[in-house]
């Protein structure tokens, strides 16, 4: 981007950067200032406390008042607060702006990580009744945490945020990824990526269009996306929600991109999609792959009903008090038979095999973090067990997963406990949870890392009067569906 296509000019930008600095303007400075209690009601927005710690008003505190409790403050408190950045310069970059008789936040300039800063629109939430711009940039919110969280963070040399909006996945990309490059359908937008980038010390290729098409013919090693992915009949009136697309549309567009990775390349995004009377979720879902060529993997993490659904985009942008778009949404939802909406993430790879591998499940208890660990490894299994038959698996050697626990319903008869269902629990990582017989609960029981699976069989086979041969071709499917899910782990050497 030139320099004109940021808030402020490049001196600007190092001006504010030192005032920042200067001042201690981070996550750690203004946690050590507030302290634990303080900063607890901050992620409440209960700024009660933390305006009692800053009465004062040197820099730091004018900072956190202006930027973290959003308050008026005087004229000469700010200016001290941001020097050498002026307030003309800030004014005129949106920085703050006037309210009263002073000046406030013009933006979100929010702390992030050690020594980051983020540049993103004030919310709709700190600005009640103030209608949001179309072209609103959102700052760190949910989804984009569920998306860091969910990105496979291995050393790539070229990584593409689609729809960047204030930089927060680039900022990412950039710990990891030699060259970045970040797309967005809004000039808005890239004047708040622009700026974030240069405030971190960043430098990405910022490039304006809608999704793929700015890219169209390069290919990256990782592309990651949290796109206007809201479900609805099409309407835009937000960009940073609305895709133009009609319903879930854009989730099976993005899957149909696979000309944008390259070979051994992930893509991962964040998408919703209808679930619809009489179809089964996870089976359309998974439609959207056909043909594509690409692995993968689709987690649903949430569930919600249309009413709840349309309540909590229209609150989101503040149009809570529209009963004739809210109508007209949940009117389009009847008409399509949608009985609920799906919120997951979606991980996509180019793993060159003619035979793609698409799971789409439901995923809605706690991970243990980081998930984007949780899906490299979910990958690395898949490369393991697709080169291997049920030979090949049947020579391996398995240890079950540290931890592994083992939960038992019994019913109380005549001759005592019977046992009605039996459930392996993972304590750690995806925490999966698998109804199991009792054969395969010996199998599990049994893999100390010490016998190769076919030995182990054997053993089992005679002490259940089963033929060897047959347990051996029953278990290569059960094996592979064990060690896909992390249960038992292969030994290696």
């Amino acid at each position: 981007m030139d320099e004109h296509d940021m808030l402020l000019s490049p001196a600007g930008v190092e001006a504010l950067r030192t005032a920042l600095t200067r001042a201690g303007f981070t996550s750690n400075g203004i946690a050590g200032r507030l302290g634990s209690q303080a900063t607890g009601g901050v992620a409440r927005n209960d700024f009660r406390a933390a305006l009692r710690a800053t009465e004062d008003r040197d820099p730091l505190a004018t900072l956190i008042r202006v930027f973290i409790c959003d308050q008026t403050e005087p004229d000469a408190a700010v200016a001290a607060a941001l020097a050498p950045l002026t307030v003309e310069e800030a004014l005129a970059g949106g920085l703050v702006e006037r309210h009263g008789d002073g000046l406030r936040a013009g933006v979100d300039l929010e702390p992030y990580g050690d020594d980051w800063w983020v540049l993103a629109d004030v919310p709709a939430s700190a600005r009640p009744g103030r209608p949001l711009h179309a072209e609103h940039v959102l700052g760190i919110g949910g989804a984009t945490q569920t998306l860091i969280g969910a990105t496979v963070r291995r050393p790539v040399e070229t990584a593409l945020d689609l729809g960047t909006g204030s930089g927060v996945q680039a900022l990412h990309l950039d710990t990891h990824a030699r060259r970045v490059t970040a797309t967005d359908v809004s000039e808005r937008a890239l004047r708040f990526a622009a700026t974030t980038a240069a405030l971190n010390g960043q430098d990405w290729e910022l490039l304006r269009g809608d999704m793929v098409a700015p890219v169209a013919g390069r290919r990256f090693d990782l592309v990651v996306s949290n796109p206007p992915f809201v479900v609805g009949p099409g309407t835009t009136t937000h960009v940073y929600r609305d895709s133009g697309r009609v319903g879930d549309a854009i989730g099976a567009e993005l899957a149909a991109a696979p000309s944008l990775l390259t070979e051994g390349g992930t893509m991962q995004y964040l998408a919703n999609w209808v679930h619809v009377t009489g179809e089964e979720w996870d089976e359309r879902v998974a439609g959207w792959f056909a043909g594509t060529g690409l692995d993968a993997w689709v987690i649903q993490r949430e569930v919600a009903d249309p009413m709840a659904y349309v309540n909590l985009w229209l609150t989101d942008v503040g149009e809570a008090a529209d009963p004739q778009r809210m109508a007209a949404w949940l009117d389009w939802f009847d008409a399509h038979k949608v009985e609920a909406i799906g919120f997951g993430i979606v991980s996509l790879r180019r793993s060159g095999h003619d035979e793609p591998i698409v799971r789409v499940e439901d995923l809605r208890q706690r991970v243990e973090p980081p998930m984007g660990e949780r899906i490299a490894a979910w990958f690395d299994r898949q490369d393991w067990l697709r080169v291997r038959d049920t030979d090949a698996l049947l020579a391996e050697r398995y240890r079950a997963a540290e931890g592994l626990q083992l939960r038992q319903e019994a019913t109380m008869g005549d001759e005592g406990w019977a046992v009605d269902r039996q459930v392996l629990g993972m304590p750690r990582g995806l925490r999966w949870q698998e109804e199991i017989d009792p054969l395969v609960l010996a199998l599990v029981g049994g893999a100390d890392g010490r016998l190769p699976l076919r030995d182990q069989l054997a053993l089992l086979a005679s002490a259940h009067d089963v033929a060897p041969e047959e347990l051996a071709e029953a278990a290569g499917p059960i094996v592979a569906h064990l060690v896909e899910r992390g249960i038992i782990e292969p030994v290696e050497g």
